[in-house]
Order: C-alpha cells, then structure tokens, then sequence
C-alpha cells in the first residue's frame, strides 16, 4: 500500500506527473539552468495542419470574425478626432462547450486517446473543465474534474458552481474543494489511483492547441480588411491563451501584430486566502493569476509550463471589475449577444485602447466564452453584495478590490492602466535567482533566459548581477 499522506504524495509528484503527461521534460534541459523551449514545441505538439484537423473532429475552430460596429460607433463618440480604431471579435464560444479552451482540450484529449490512457483529469475553475469533459465525451474516454469552489464556511462562487454544471452536463466526475493546497494534492492522487492522462492547461499539448486561434486571426483579417490586426487583446490569467495566440499570429505571418494581455485589477486579495476567495467577482482572467504566471510560469501542475507570456507580451493592461461588468451588459444590448465575464475583460481593454488609436487600425477580441446562470452580471453583483461589497455606479478607478465595485456610467470612463513590464521581467529575475544556483552560469543559461523574458543578455547579466 502506498503512503497516501499530503507529504509522501508531494514527494512523489515529479514521478506521478511523469508519467501522467508521457513527456520527458530533461531531455530538453542542457547548460546548468537552460531549457530548449522551441524544441519541446516543435516534438512533443503536432503541426497545425494535424491541429486543425483534429479539432475539426471535435466542433472545434473555425469560429466567426466580426466586427462590433455599434460599440465601435459609440467609441468614437468619447474619442478625439480621428481616433476610435475598429474592434473585431473572435467568437470563441461556437465551439463545442463554449469557450477557446476546447482548443487547447482537444488537443490534450486526442493525445491521450493516442497514448492508451482510458481517461482524463484536470483541475479548473471550470471553462476548461467543460471544455475537457465535452471533448473526453467525443473521444470516448472518463473525466474527472477537479475544482475549487467554497469557502471553508462552504459558501460557493456562482459562476464557479455554473461551471460544475457545464462539466456534468457532458458526463464528467466533478469534484468540488475548499479553497486551499487540498487541489494539487487531490488531483495528485487521483492521477496515480486511475492511472488516468493528466490534461493540464500548461502542457505543449494545451498550448498549440491554442495555435490555431491565433492563425485563423491572422487568416481571417487578411480576408476581410486584407490587412493583419494591429493589435491583439487576450484575457491574461495563466498565460496559455496569450502565448498560443501569439505563436499563431507569428505563424500565420503577423508578426508586427502588438500582442496586448489584460486582466481584471484585483490588487491587493490574495487567490488562496479562504477570506479572500468570495470577496472577487472573477475566478479567472485577473492580476491574481496574471502577475505570478507572467512572473513565474513554472509554478504550475508540470515541470515546465509552455504558457510564457514574456515572451510574446508587448503590452500588459489592467481593467477594473466595474468595467467588465459594463461591458458585459453594453455587448448584449448594444450588439445582441451575450457572452460571459473571461472574453470581456478584453472586450472592456480593448475599448480603453481604441480609443487612444487611430480610426484606420484594427484590434480584434481574441476571444468570447459562452455565458450561463451564475455567469450573469446580477448573480455576480448579487453575491458580492452578500459578501458585503458595496456597487454603486461612477467612475470605475475608484474601484477597491474586495470592498467596492464600481459600474462606469458611459463608455468614456472605461480607461485601462499600464503595466508595468519591464518590473515584471525583472521581477522573474528575482524569483529565477530564488530558485537556483547562478554561479557557474554558461552562455546558453544567459541565451535561455534572455530569450524567456525578451530582453537584450547585456541587460539579463545585470540583473543577475544584482540579485548574486
């Protein structure tokens, strides 16, 4: 009988997960710290043409392009003359379980399929879940998802709890948790009891996956304005949605496209704090997942996480939950569609960026996800309200996160701030010389993490410098 404690579990992860993913991540290693990234892509994920095809199979891809025009006109009504560039939406939640997740998951799902394993299991608030369920039901396969859902007064998030649903509507297992480190843990063992593959988001396989929403951006504006984007907005949290994206882009021939992360500003709540956990309104797509992914991306359930987003950021902007919330309701009755929180916190940045651009540019909306009960606006603000957040409405910058909400009254108070990215990068320097050994440090090491932040290795040696 194997020991089956919280310690003997964390012990063994590094051979569990191993075996879970059927990836062996050392054989990319080499110098003292360095990681072949590009190669770990290039063998272990399959070719877009493969990508495609397998997500055919599954309702995958494929999905419209259109421009919001009755957003863009109000745009530039609270626009300076000749600003109010044009925004397009990606609709990602025409496929099947709604969201662009489905990408990643069926890439993740066939893959398994491939390798014999008879199941899949991930850990999720929820979009990805559904996400894995709907395709693990399509390759005939189990799936179990994992989530955190309560507080430890068992106090449930509405749109986490909506989520659940999703995923058993496609016929998976859903174990619901606590807020706390019982979900790493939880999924650790169910792993190694079932045997089953481990459908991460952070694995090549997730990452391509997303490869090719980035490509059909870039195809599809050709075919419409024959032109690329000048600018894509992706909803930031863990970083699979921004990197995937950007390597389509670059595939398709983007390359000038200025990739744009955005998040929902909740400075100041700490994401595995039980006081914390009901006092948010967005279970993803904010600065709580955003900051440490882009700062540490390996901190996640593999040993090397293929979402970087340093990589491939050039801009980084923080929208506030008001302005989210907004927007929310401004796409349904302005444009007559509803779609969920995660896709509109880049709908709400994107609106704050064209209005500072140029009427002749384009930004497309990477992304929408579909909506449903405890996704709604009223649920949300009804349960924050519970909570004991004050909603009022004004402007949206004197928004505090955990104490007050604030509804903008027009879409001329929808402003984002900058990042800072530079901060950011150094700041993975900081938690890179945390974690190893710098001295002895070779040219390749340098190269590596030059390459991981994108700076020059003059300005990498300096800061290494700094923090040795």
């Amino acid at each position: 009988m194997k020991d089956l404690s919280y310690k003997a579990i964390m012990e063994r992860k590094n051979d569990i997960m191993k075996q879970s993913v059927g990836i062996d991540y050392s054989i990319f290693e080499y110098g003292k710290v360095a990681f072949n990234y590009e190669k770990m892509m290039k063998q272990v994920s399959y070719s877009m043409d493969e990508m495609q095809t397998i997500q055919r199979e599954t309702k995958v891809g494929n999905t419209p392009l259109f421009e919001v025009k009755n957003i863009n006109n109000l745009i530039r009504k609270y626009s300076a003359k000749g600003k109010g560039a044009r925004i397009f939406v990606k609709d990602e939640a025409a496929n099947a379980s709604g969201s662009f997740k489905a990408r990643r998951a069926a890439i993740s799902v066939y893959h398994a399929k491939q390798k014999g394993f008879k199941g899949v299991i991930a850990a999720t608030s929820g979009n990805y879940g559904a996400a894995v369920a709907s395709q693990a039901t399509q390759r005939g396969l189990k799936c179990i998802i994992v989530q955190e859902v309560y507080d430890s007064n068992k106090k449930g998030q509405p749109e986490i709890i909506e989520k659940a649903r999703k995923c058993e509507a496609f016929g998976a297992e859903v174990i619901q948790l606590t807020v706390g480190p019982e979900l790493f843990y939880t999924v650790l063992r169910l792993i190694e009891e079932t045997g089953y593959f481990n459908a991460s988001l952070y694995t090549p396989f997730g990452i391509a996956g997303v490869e090719t929403l980035g490509y059909e951006i870039a195809k599809q504006m050709i075919g419409l304005e024959g032109k690329y984007p000048d600018a894509v907005v992706a909803t930031h949290a863990g970083g699979g949605n921004l990197t995937g994206t950007a390597r389509g882009l670059i595939h398709a021939g983007a390359k000038n496209c200025k990739v744009i992360g955005a998040s929902v500003d909740l400075s100041g709540l700490h994401m595995a704090s039980d006081n914390d956990f009901n006092r948010k309104s967005f279970t993803t797509g904010h600065t709580g997942f955003g900051i440490p992914f882009a700062t540490w991306p390996d901190r996640t359930d593999v040993p090397r996480n293929a979402a970087r987003v340093l990589r491939y950021m050039d801009k980084y902007v923080t929208v506030t939950q008001g302005d989210v919330f907004y927007v929310t309701e401004l796409l349904a009755q302005v444009e007559g569609i509803e779609r969920g929180p995660a896709g509109n916190v880049s709908l709400a940045a994107a609106i704050a960026l064209a209005k500072e651009m140029y009427e002749d540019q384009i930004i497309v909306v990477q992304e929408t996800e579909y909506t449903g009960a405890g996704k709604h606006p009223i649920p949300q603000l009804t349960f924050a309200k519970k909570n004991g957040i004050e909603i009022t409405r004004g402007n949206p910058q004197k928004n505090i996160p955990g104490k007050t909400i604030v509804l903008p009254m027009n879409i001329g108070q929808i402003n984002s701030e900058d990042m800072d990215l530079f901060k950011l990068k150094k700041t993975y320097i900081k938690n890179f010389a945390k974690r190893y050994d710098l001295n002895g440090l070779g040219e390749d090491d340098i190269t590596y993490i030059a390459e991981d932040v994108n700076l020059p290795e003059s300005i990498v040696i300096e800061m290494l410098k700094e923090y040795n």
